[in-house]
């Protein structure tokens, strides 16, 4: 009962969840080269709730994003690593440039981005405070990112 599933299917599963009062966390973004900052952000993302759903860019919506040359890892491996993650229970793809309309698909109750946003800038901020949700940043404990990683590869194979 976890990993990748449809909007429709988190629907129902969200039905549920609000007749348990459980609480659900939504984060998003590309995925793309896992590292030590993704799994210390995924990881106090889930203690914000009893479910973590992340929702994840499509290779698509990642080249309009980071470039031609991006994603690093297609969409259907970027899903398998993410499914295998303790922190991760439901994954929801998105081909659009923001989660906005996830967002108001589901209606997190929690609504989780790196600290690096401001709170105000947050996509799907309005949509989650409406509906008595709350929205948080998480400090990130790490120096690391997917494009500094592919820099350092770059850098130490090409000279």
């Amino acid at each position: 009962m976890s990993g990748l599933i449809s909007v429709e299917e988190f629907k129902n599963i969200r039905e549920l969840f609000r007749s348990e009062n459980k609480k659900i966390v939504f984060t998003n973004g590309c995925f793309d080269l896992i590292h030590a900052g993704h799994i210390d952000y995924l990881s106090k993302a889930k203690l914000l709730g009893d479910f973590l759903v992340v929702g994840l860019n499509t290779d698509e919506s990642v080249t309009r994003i980071k470039g031609d040359k991006r994603p690093i890892l297609k969409q259907d491996e970027r899903v398998f690593i993410l499914s295998g993650l303790k922190p991760v229970d439901y994954i929801l793809l998105f081909n659009e440039d923001t989660p906005a309309k996830l967002i108001s698909n589901i209606i997190p109750d929690v609504l989780v981005k790196g600290a690096d946003w401001a709170i105000d800038k947050i996509v799907g901020k309005d949509i989650v405070e409406q509906n008595g949700g709350e929205v948080k940043t998480i400090k990130f404990t790490t120096n690391q990112s997917t494009s500094k990683i592919i820099q350092l590869i770059i850098d130490r194979y090409t000279k």
